[in-house]
C-alpha cells in the first residue's frame, strides 16, 4: 500500500494546483510551441539548403547527363546506319567493279588470244613461204647438180668412147653401164 500511494501522490503532481487539468495550455506554451515549430521550419529551410539542394542539383546534372547520352546514342545510333548504309553501297559497288573489271579482262584476254593466233599463223605462213623457197631451191640446186653429173659421165663415157674405138653395141652397154650406176631417176627432172 505504501508504494499506491506514492504512485497516487505522483500522478497527483502531474494534475495541476487547482486546475484540475493534466498539463497547463497557457500562452507561454503557445509560444514556445510556435516558436518550435518555426526553429523547425527554419531548419528543415536550412538543412534542404545544404543537403536537399545539392542532391536535388546532383540529380538534374545527372538526369541532364542521362539525356545528353540517350541524345548521343541516338545520334550515333544514325550515323552507325548512315555508314552501314554507304558501306553495304560501297559493297554493292565494288562488286559491280569487280564484274566490270573481269569482262574487261576477258575482253582483252580474247583479244589478246585472236593477235597471238594471227601472229602465229602470220609466222607459220612466213615459215611454210620459206620453207617451200628452201625446197624450190635445193631442188634447183640438185638439179644443176645432177646436170653436172650428167655432163661429167657424159664426159667420162665420151673419152672412154674416144680411147676405144668401140662399136655399137660396146658403146649401148657402156651407155647402159653408166646410167645404172647413177640410177634412173636422176637425170630425168620431175
Amino acid at each position: 500500500m505504501t508504494e499506491l500511494l506514492t504512485f497516487r501522490s505522483t500522478s497527483n503532481a502531474v494534475l495541476l494546483e487547482g486546475t484540475g487539468r493534466i498539463f497547463g495550455l497557457d500562452s507561454q506554451l503557445l509560444f514556445d510551441l510556435l516558436f518550435q515549430g518555426i526553429a523547425v521550419f527554419l531548419l528543415f529551410l536550412f538543412v534542404g539548403y545544404l543537403l536537399i539542394n545539392p542532391v536535388r542539383q546532383m540529380l538534374e546534372k545527372r538526369q541532364e547527363k542521362v539525356q545528353s547520352d540517350l541524345a548521343n546514342a541516338a545520334k550515333d545510333k544514325e550515323e552507325a546506319a548512315l555508314l552501314k548504309e554507304q558501306y553495304d553501297e560501297k559493297l554493292k559497288s565494288v562488286g559491280e567493279e569487280a564484274a566490270l573489271i573481269l569482262s574487261e579482262a576477258h575482253t582483252k584476254a580474247v583479244k589478246n588470244e585472236a593477235a597471238i593466233i594471227a601472229e602465229a599463223k602470220e609466222e607459220a605462213g612466213r615459215i611454210r613461204l620459206n620453207a617451200e623457197n628452201d625446197a624450190r631451191l635445193e631442188k634447183l640446186k640438185v638439179q644443176d647438180e645432177v646436170r653436172t653429173e650428167i655432163i661429167n659421165v657424159a664426159s667420162a663415157m665420151a673419152g672412154k668412147i674416144v680411147e676405144e674405138k668401140m662399136d655399137q653395141q660396146k658403146q649401148n652397154e657402156l651407155l647402159d653401164e653408166t646410167l645404172k650406176e647413177i640410177g634412173d631417176d636422176t637425170w630425168r627432172e620431175k
